[in-house]
């Protein structure tokens, strides 16, 4: 049973849910979002496997999820890095944001987010049970098709890439 770490909106810790029950009470815990760019200024972005409990088959940022009791955020972008896209690399903080979704099938994504950045250059090697397809888009790419394809891209994705290209690339 996986549980997910329920905090305060500062973070603090408050105790653990069993993942699901977390989604399905809407109740504030906390997840990470991991960017990843190689050397041409191009973000990794992934479609979410079909088999998702919610957003599936949407793009989004390389890998997100949530830390276990008792792991730092940090170890455990880290490790789902790796398990989820098969890449090892060194992460950034960059910032956190809070934020609450509701999806069409009674399922709410209550999160305080923190957003972490990497580099890599290489074809990830991806958990076919977590992400259908990567690709590696060009910034200004993904600035106009998130724009004009929003229904595309998942919630937290479209509420933290914006943040992420203006502290990586635009001056």
């Amino acid at each position: 049973m996986d549980e997910v770490i329920l905090v305060d909106s500062d973070d603090n810790f408050l105790g653990t849910m069993e993942k699901m029950k977390a989604h399905q009470e809407g109740a504030l815990h906390r997840a990470f979002s991991l960017y990843i760019i190689n050397d041409k200024g191009e973000f990794l972005l992934q479609r979410r496997a079909a088999n998702k409990y919610h957003s599936a088959g949407l793009w989004t940022n390389a890998c997100c999820s949530h830390p276990r009791p008792n792991e730092s955020t940090m170890a455990a972008a880290i490790r789902r890095l790796y398990e989820e896209m098969g890449i090892a690399t060194s992460l950034t903080h960059l910032y956190h944001f809070t934020y609450k979704a509701e999806f069409d099938n009674g399922l709410t994504e209550h999160e305080l987010d923190h957003v972490y950045l990497g580099t890599f250059n290489d074809a990830p090697k991806p958990d076919p049970n977590e992400v259908m397809e990567w690709k590696y888009m060009p910034t200004e790419e993904v600035i106009k098709d998130v724009k004009e394809h929003p229904e595309n891209y998942t919630e937290w994705f479209k509420l933290s890439y914006e943040i992420v290209l203006v502290n990586t690339f635009i001056e």
